[in-house]
């Protein structure tokens, strides 16, 4: 038997360890060089260089929907912090500096978080959701990703109305597991953000037209079965299902229309953690 961290000692130690990584955040930002995005405007940028929206109340797997309504209060909450952000020349833009601690002082209610891999719930959940629109706005952008965290390996729920290539979402947790993006161009980018009741709504402008366009897409995209070993080192197999496919970044010359370049921006192969409709065909893999 394999022996516990620190973290799975208890509830207690768990807290506790958590809060020792905030501390580690907090103190590596007092004392780091970041220039943070703060300055905000109601007036938008006169370019747009993307939008999207994200239905809230979605259904997820056996998810309480009470969740997902709390969910909604969450996000019209934390979007407030964010609405209208400049990210200038040489700043960076956090989630967590905008947003700060979501607790139930502030208004938060309990919903819808990942913890060890399976579905929970939180005050202030709901957050992962804003910064996977957020991300979907960056990577139409010439915005540079410098902390980006995925819910690794999982595929957690089935597909309900997907819009976007499955691997590009997001992870975030209070304040060490962040979502960051530089501003290393020469032109002004601004985040608009709000929620209309059904949809969360988000549009990144910028002062400038941007010299290239991007377009995001999945390629060879399946299901597998596959042996895995269960227990502690032990032969033992069991069958498992995992979504497997590419996500690439087309960088298109805006003048031309000519793709420049085809960047590979994941790989997926995730652990399917729901029952796959009879219809979807599953490729057998006999090597693990």
């Amino acid at each position: 038997m394999s022996r516990k961290l620190f973290c799975e000692i208890s509830p207690f130690t768990y807290r506790l360890s958590m809060e020792k990584e905030i501390l580690k955040r907090k103190l590596k930002d007092f004392f780091g060089c970041i220039r943070f995005a703060q300055q905000r405007t109601s007036e938008a940028l006169p370019v747009l260089i993307y939008q999207h929206k994200s239905l809230i109340r979605r259904r997820l797997g056996n998810v309480n929907m009470q969740l997902q309504e709390n969910k909604a209060t969450n996000l019209a909450l934390a979007v407030k912090h964010i609405n209208g952000l400049l990210i200038l020349p040489g700043e960076t833009f956090s989630v967590w500096k905008l947003i700060g601690r979501t607790t139930e002082r502030k208004g938060y209610k309990e919903g819808l978080t990942i913890a060890k891999g399976q579905p929970s719930k939180g005050i202030g959940g709901g957050m992962c959701q804003l910064s996977n629109l957020i991300h979907w706005l960056v990577l139409h952008s010439e915005l540079t990703i410098v902390e980006h965290h995925h819910h690794d390996g999982l595929d957690l729920f089935p597909d309900f109305g997907r819009q976007i290539p499955f691997g590009t979402g997001t992870s975030i947790s209070y304040n060490y597991i962040d979502y960051r993006v530089k501003n290393e161009t020469t032109n002004t980018y601004q985040l608009l953000l709000w929620v209309d009741g059904e949809y969360l709504c988000g549009e990144l402008h910028a002062t400038e037209l941007q010299p290239h366009t991007f377009h995001i897409h999945a390629e060879n995209e399946y299901f597998s079965r596959e042996k895995q070993q269960v227990g502690d080192g032990t032969s033992e197999t069991e069958d498992a299902i995992y979504r497997n496919g590419q996500v690439y970044r087309d960088v298109i010359d805006r003048v031309t229309g000519q793709r420049l370049e085809s960047q590979l921006i994941r790989t997926n192969h995730a652990k399917v953690m729901y029952d796959l409709s009879p219809f979807i065909q599953i490729r057998e893999r006999k090597t693990y």
